[in-house]
């Protein structure tokens, strides 16, 4: 196909090339658009994210390190 005259003719019209470039666009802003929707309706109606879950698990993971180094640090200076 890329072989074809037409082709290559069309391929070096900066229209088609910008149509193009536009049309390998639209997946993502689509995909984009929809996630920002999603936060949204999310936050509207008071819904945990699945973004918003992962920020909590972790900071409970960083919070159960403080507390284990924190009774670790109690442990060593009731034993002195």
């Amino acid at each position: 196909m890329m072989g074809d005259p037409r082709v290559a003719k069309l391929m070096q019209n900066p229209q088609v090339m910008k149509l193009l470039g536009a049309a390998f666009q639209v997946p993502g802003k689509v995909g984009a658009f929809t996630n920002e929707q999603s936060r949204h309706l999310a936050s509207a109606l008071r819904l945990a994210t699945a973004q918003d879950l992962k920020d909590l698990q972790r900071a409970v993971k960083r919070l159960e390190r403080e507390v284990d180094k924190l009774q670790q640090q109690l442990a060593s200076s009731q034993q002195r």
